[in-house]
């Protein structure tokens, strides 16, 4: 997994964010992250919505029975910092819960579909993280 994020990475920052493959058209963006046991930085690409001036992901992992590594690394240290195309800015990170959480997800199933399928695939219901730009 980490050899085919480190391509990921790579084709992301050689094009200004944008990637090729199955990520063709999928706005993405490079979370980094501290880890919640290590303390060291970890990068993630992850597809992302913007919410007007916020950006939306999701802790989908496929449809995976457990969530993503990055979500518990989040909830133990919520600033991190993003690169949104050529733009990078930190951010404070925090989890959507009750209705908000609900409608978010569900505007997220609209706009992509494949995030339908993942939560079919899971019994845990998929996390949505708010992040939202620090100064």
């Amino acid at each position: 997994m980490a050899d085919w994020n480190t391509k990921i990475i790579e084709e992301f920052r050689a094009n200004a964010g944008k990637v090729g493959g199955m990520f063709r058209n999928v706005p993405l963006l490079l979370l980094h992250h501290r880890g919640r046991k290590t303390g060291k930085v970890r990068v993630n690409p992850l597809a992302y919505r913007a919410d007007g001036d916020r950006l939306l992901v999701f802790g989908s992992k496929g449809g995976a029975p457990t969530n993503p590594d990055w979500y518990y690394n989040l909830k133990a240290n919520p600033r991190a910092t993003v690169e949104v195309g050529t733009d990078t800015f930190d951010v404070e990170a925090r989890m959507a819960e009750g209705e908000e959480r609900d409608r978010l997800w569900a505007e997220q199933e609209r706009a992509a579909p494949g995030f339908a399928e993942y939560q079919r695939k899971t019994k845990r219901k998929i996390p949505v993280i708010i992040l939202e730009r620090v100064g």
